[in-house]
Order: C-alpha cells, then sequence, then structure tokens
C-alpha cells in the first residue's frame, strides 16, 4: 500500500497551517471569521469530524471530549448518560444547540448528546464560560453549537459493528436539484447489546435500540433572503442494571434501570436583508421529549417543553458590528407522581451587542442581555472581550469577562443517576449566578500552532443534593461558592502528511467538585493521504478526580488509555477498523462497581470515573468519501 507510513502516538486533529479556506462562526452573534472574533471560539470543522466518526458513529462523546477542558462526565451511570463539563462548570450550565437552535431542550437530559450522530456535521462550535449576555441562564457554563452539513454536501451511508456488541447504520441524502428549494434527510438505526464486562451481575454497558429521522430545508431567494427549516423524531429505549438471574449483593433482588425517550421537534431560522447595512434574523423552535423512567422498584414518567423564539436586528456600520434582539423561552416540566419537581418558567428577554475597532490592532465586544423569570426575577448578564492583534504578527491575545444565570432545576448529577422519584419537592431555592473570566494567548507560525489560556469560574450559591431520611434527596443553594480557576495549552504541529496534537489543562475546583480532574493531557497524531486513507494512534491521560459518597475511596485513581485508528479508501468507499482503550483501562479492575448497600437516593453503584467498558474493537464501512480542501489553523480551535 501507498500509505503514508506510520506515526507514532498520533491522534485525530485539525488540518493544518497554511491553507485557504476560513471558517465563519455564527456563536458569537455576529456572523465573523473565527480569527476576527474578540470572544474566543473553538471551531471543530468537518475534517476532524469525519476522522472521530469513525471511532463512534452513533453519537459525537468521543469527538468532544478531545477538547481542552471540555469533558464528558457520566451522569446516570447506570443507563450510560453523559454531560458536557466546560472548565469545571456543571454540565447542567452547558446550552447545546443544534443550527442555533435548542432541538434537545432547554436544559438537555443525559442523552441528547449520545443521540447525536456526526454523520451530517459540518461543524462543532464551542463557547467556553458564562454565555448568558448572549443566549441566557441556559448558558452559565457555556455554548455548544452544532452545525449541519448543507445540501451540496455529498450523501453518505455508514455502517459499524465493535466487539462489545454495538451495530450503526446510518444514512445522510442530499438534494440540490431544484434552484431555491434543497434539502437533507438524516435517519439511523442504532443498537447496543447489554454487557457485564466484570461478569459481577451488573450491566457495565447498557444496551439500548434507538431510531432517529430529522429532514432539513433551506430556502434561498438570492443573498438577500433565506429560510431553514428542520424536524427531528428520537425513539430510544435503554436498558441497564442488574443482568437476568442477578441481584444486589445487599438484597439478592433483581434492580432494573429502563429509559423510553420519545422526543419530537421542530425549528426555523430566517434571514432577511433589510439594506446594505442591516438585516432581520428570525429563529423558533418547539421540543417535546416524553421520557419513562425505571428505577429499581420506581416508574416515573415526565415530560419536557420548551418553546424558543428570537427576533433580531444585525448590522455593520463604520467601525461597528452589532446586534440587537428580542427573545422568549418557555420551559416546562412535568412529572406524574412527584408533587413539588415540575415547573414551568416563561423567561423574555432583550440583548444587545456590539463590536467595535477603534484601532487596527484591537478589537471590543460588549453584550449584554436582561431576562425576566416568571418566577425568580429579572436578572442583568454583562459580557466584555477584547481581541489584541497586530498586522502581521503571529501572537493574539484575547480577554473576556462575563456574568450570567440559572434557574432552579432538579438535574443535578445525584438526581440524573437515580432519577426524580427520589426527589423531595423543590422549596426554598433560588436562583445561581456566575462570574467568568479567561485570558487567551496564541502564536502561530510556519508548522505551529499554540494556544495557552487561563481562567476562572465563580458560581455563587450553587445548587446541590442532599441525602435525608427515607433514600431520598433534597436540593439547597450552598452558602459556599464553587470556584474552578485553571489552564489550558493547545499545541498542533503540521508537516506534509503528518499532524500531531499535545494538550493539557488544569482544573483546581472546589466545592462540590466531585468527578473533575485535576490534570488531563493528549498526545497523539495521524499521517492521512488524501486518496489513500488515514492511521493513527492517540494516548489520553485523566488525572486525579475527588469521589463523594464513594465506599471504596475518596479519590479515584490516574489512568491512561491508548487509541488506534486505521482507513482504508477505494474511490467512493472506505472501510476502517479502529481499536479503543488498547490498554484495557477499567474502573472495576480496581474497585467494585456495585456498592456493598445503597448510597444516595437508594443509588446501587458508585461514580463512575474511568472506563467500564476495556479495550473494544470496531469496524466498518462508509459510502460518500471525498476528498476535502484544507482548513487554515487560525480559523479551527
Amino acid at each position: 500500500m501507498r500509505w503514508a507510513a506510520f506515526a507514532i502516538l498520533a491522534s485525530v486533529c485539525v488540518n493544518a497551517a497554511t491553507a485557504q479556506d476560513t471558517v465563519i462562526v455564527t456563536s458569537a452573534r455576529v456572523p465573523s471569521l473565527i480569527g476576527d472574533e474578540p470572544i474566543r471560539i473553538e471551531a471543530v470543522p468537518s475534517e476532524e469530524i469525519e476522522e472521530n466518526l469513525t471511532v463512534q458513529p452513533g453519537n459525537i462523546s468521543t469527538l468532544l471530549n478531545e477538547l481542552p477542558s471540555a469533558r464528558i462526565q457520566a451522569a446516570a451511570p447506570g443507563l450510560g448518560g453523559v454531560g458536557l463539563q466546560l472548565r469545571g462548570m456543571p454540565t447542567r450550565h452547558t446550552l447545546v444547540l443544534t443550527d442555533g437552535l435548542p432541538l434537545l431542550g432547554g436544559e438537555p437530559d443525559d442523552f441528547g448528546l449520545l443521540q447525536t450522530p456526526p454523520l451530517d456535521l459540518q461543524r462543532i462550535e464551542l463557547i467556553k464560560g458564562a454565555a448568558s449576555a448572549l443566549y441566557g441562564g441556559s448558558a452559565l457554563g457555556g455554548v455548544l453549537n452544532i452545525v449541519s452539513k448543507s445540501p451540496q454536501a455529498e450523501s453518505a451511508v455508514l455502517a459499524n459493528a465493535t466487539s462489545r456488541g454495538g451495530r450503526d447504520l446510518e444514512a445522510f441524502l442530499t438534494d440540490d436539484s431544484m434552484k431555491n428549494l434543497t434539502g437533507t434527510l438524516t435517519a439511523g438505526v442504532h443498537d447496543q447489546s447489554r454487557e457485564d464486562v466484570n461478569h459481577d451481575g451488573w450491566a457495565d454497558i447498557p444496551g439500548f435500540r434507538r431510531y432517529s429521522v430529522r429532514p432539513r430545508l433551506w430556502w434561498n431567494s438570492g443573498k438577500d433572503q433565506s429560510l431553514f427549516v428542520t424536524g427531528g423524531i428520537t425513539d430510544e429505549r435503554r436498558e441497564g442494571g442488574t443482568m437476568l438471574g442477578a441481584g444486589l449483593p445487599a438484597t439478592g433482588v433483581p434492580f432494573p434501570e429502563i429509559l423510553r425517550t420519545r422526543r419530537f421537534d421542530g425549528g426555523a431560522v430566517g434571514y432577511r436583508k433589510l439594506n446594505d447595512a442591516v438585516a432581520f434574523n428570525s429563529r423558533f423552535s418547539v421540543t417535546s421529549a416524553n421520557l419513562d423512567r425505571t428505577f429499581g422498584l420506581q416508574r416515573i414518567p415526565s415530560t419536557q417543553a420548551t418553546i424558543f423564539s428570537e427576533q433580531s436586528l444585525t448590522g455593520d456600520t463604520g467601525e461597528h458590528q452589532w446586534a440587537l434582539g428580542l427573545a422568549f423561552q418557555h420551559d416546562a416540566l412535568r412529572v406524574e407522581g412527584v408533587p413539588g419537581v415540575g415547573y414551568t418558567y416563561n423567561v423574555p428577554g432583550l440583548f444587545a451587542q456590539d463590536e467595535f475597532s477603534p484601532a487596527t490592532w484591537v478589537k471590543l465586544a460588549a453584550a449584554a442581555r436582561i431576562d425576566s423569570n416568571n418566577r425568580y426575577g429579572t436578572y442583568l448578564s454583562p459580557r466584555l472581550s477584547a481581541l489584541f492583534r497586530q498586522p502581521g504578527s503571529p501572537w493574539s491575545l484575547r480577554a473576556s469577562a462575563g456574568s450570567g444565570f440559572a434557574a432552579p432545576t432538579p438535574f443535578v448529577d445525584e438526581v440524573e443517576a437515580t432519577g426524580l422519584g427520589v426527589l423531595r419537592p423543590l422549596q426554598g431555592l433560588h436562583a445561581e449566578r456566575a462570574v467568568t473570566e479567561s485570558l487567551d494567548a496564541k502564536w502561530a507560525q510556519g508548522e505551529w500552532d499554540v494556544n495557552v489560556s487561563v481562567f476562572n469560574s465563580e458560581v455563587h450559591h450553587p445548587i446541590e443534593a442532599r441525602p435525608v431520611p427515607g433514600n431520598q434527596l433534597e436540593l439547597a443553594n450552598d452558602t459556599q461558592s464553587r470556584k474552578a480557576p485553571g489552564s489550558e495549552v493547545l499545541i498542533h504541529y503540521v508537516v506534509g502528511p503528518l499532524q500531531m496534537i499535545g494538550s493539557w489543562s488544569y482544573i483546581n475546583a472546589t466545592q462540590n467538585a466531585d468527578l473533575i480532574p485535576h490534570h488531563s493531557a493528549e498526545l497523539g497524531g495521524i499521517l492521512e493521504d488524501e486518496s489513500l486513507g488515514r492511521i493513527g494512534l492517540e494516548a489520553n491521560y485523566i488525572g486525579v478526580q475527588r469521589l463523594e459518597d464513594d465506599p471504596y475511596r475518596t479519590f479515584s485513581r490516574p489512568y491512561i488509555t491508548v487509541n488506534a485508528l486505521a482507513e482504508i479508501r477505494f474511490s467512493r468507499f472506505s472501510i476502517f477498523i479502529n481499536a479503543v482503550n488498547l490498554t484495557g483501562t477499567r474502573q472495576t479492575r480496581y474497585d467494585p462497581l456495585l456498592r456493598p448497600t445503597p448510597g444516595w437516593g437508594g443509588d446501587p453503584i458508585t461514580d463512575v470515573w474511568a472506563p467500564l467498558d476495556g479495550r473494544t474493537f470496531n469496524i466498518g464501512i462508509r459510502t460518500g468519501v471525498q476528498d476535502r480542501p484544507k482548513i487554515e489553523s487560525e480559523d479551527v480551535k
């Protein structure tokens, strides 16, 4: 084979430094080149998504886990749920958008990211830190915006199977034959068998079967107006808990965990240019999710609904790029059989943003938003950012500070693990407030691209779960603030077909800060030939994490995982094979997962701080492979 050869400690990473294309991001409200944004936005382009989709075709968790200070944290571990933790902030404070719309809901459950396959994704945009000034109370910890492929992309089909009983079949179909109306359709079936890896009678890998379909339509009338419409249906049944014929150590009684999810969503994004300087933008979406959760002897159905609407004006006036808009969001939770846990929030908002360049070497951005929650009052969320960059210099510096709020909800980690049935009525709570600051430096020259960041997050009156008699939990605001100062480094090196990456992050979180590694790092690279394929290897390090209510230890053990990937291309299709966690790292090699007696809320297992599935291989085939342009390093990550 004419492979570009072999790389030691390689990984999936972005394309490099001296290419032509640029990335225009929309997460900062005013569309602009990512390198010109005062707010630091990390954009993962389609090239890296394409490389990761062969490793985990069913969801985007592996891709997100590679970003510094961004971590996929296990939540609802009995069912395999996860959330996205940004710079030590709680996972519930990360707002997830799909094409700029909250299609997973105002506060996504722990399975939304697992139900998002990467085959139809063009780009992922990420803002770390309080973004309430841009997107309201749901974005207290940051924003993840998932951007879909356009109808001009090539249709693709992917089939995959894993050594742990996983199977994926996903199709992405496009049609741009009509002049003004184009569309795409994504549909998939994903299946996973229940697996008891360490033979203790508990399903370390929950089983599931999921069906999903999502059509998208684009209508364009020249460059002056456009309309994007999408809808989606997801139907999934997950099953964990004890295996057939097994029971818990303390009682010998079987303990089932089952979740049935039915989610329906629809949304639209409209654009109309009013004149040469001003444009009108409109966004609207509706999401309804029906969840039926079984936790042991409890079966609790619930319904979450989100209605979102926003109208804004954006303009480019001289040296100012600005946005001004109105928003409204309705979030409701209905829980049958558990009084005092549901809520209905109606939140109108007014926001404004201005970006201004007083000199060629500096660009300033100021944003503010006022939101009025019908139960918890009115809040002002400001954010200030600055970009310092001399034209022609390899150096750039960004500084940003912002604050925000989040209305109380029951979706803290301990409740997500056990279900809403163990929760006492919500009483005496008030909104969480947060302040975040960051300083980001970048140096890019030749084959090198280096990013260094220092940051701090502080949440005032954080909501925490506390055990109460009767194996129940109650929520309360802590009197002490939760702080998470830290730093991160990201280094790219690209020469010819070889791309290498190194990253390191440090977070010193305090106060209810379990399951946050003090240190984490990645080192790796990939060798790629556009016509023949790729081969790569990566090593990941996760440091010590503090554990709460764990009967076996107070701090986790550090661990290393090693992954390898290979893909061979044959004209319009390719065959791939990957090895995940070659070191065979498993939490159950160190401690049992099952508790000797139930924990908080009757939880039969400990928190998950390391992989449970061990060494896994997958093999598959995909069509729609095509040559791709390179992306300039200034415009990614």
